[in-house]
């Protein structure tokens, strides 16, 4: 498994409740350019249409050696995940209102799949009270070096 993108944003905004792994839908010279590292889920996250998952803000590069069949490089890309599984994520957020937030792109056996995470958002205090905890942690780990 070689993992291409990892949002380390996702930990710091959101409590993450449960992670899904899900293939993703993508053209020939899009696969090309997220192959090369050329991407990011940064300002990206899931939506459930039509009992179905699109991950949306996910920006992948025009392919260097395309030729005028190149990509869109913001279209909405669809993410394959079995209907039931569907069904409940999109109870889940409509509900009790959580996000779905992409947080791994990688390779898994010559394919590319993403891991989604489901998440409740963080309030500004737990992002102080999380990033204080990171800091003791930090402190200890160097005065027992």
């Amino acid at each position: 498994m070689k993992i291409l993108a990892n949002n380390k944003k996702v930990a710091h905004d959101y409590f993450i409740l449960e992670t899904y792994e899900c293939g993703i839908i993508l053209k020939g010279t899009e696969i090309k350019s997220v192959r090369l590292g050329k991407f990011s889920i940064k300002e990206s996250y899931v939506k459930v249409r039509d009992f179905e998952l699109y991950i949306i803000g996910m920006h992948i590069s025009k392919y260097d050696y395309g030729n005028i069949f190149n990509h869109d490089e913001n279209r909405d890309k669809k993410l394959l995940m079995g209907k039931h599984e569907i069904i409940k994520l999109g109870q889940k957020v409509k509900l009790e209102g959580l996000t779905l937030v992409p947080t791994k792109v990688y390779l898994k056996e010559g394919l590319c799949k993403v891991e989604v995470a489901l998440c409740k958002g963080k309030k500004l205090y737990d992002k102080r009270q999380s990033q204080k905890e990171k800091d003791v942690e930090k402190r200890l780990q160097n005065l027992t070096s």
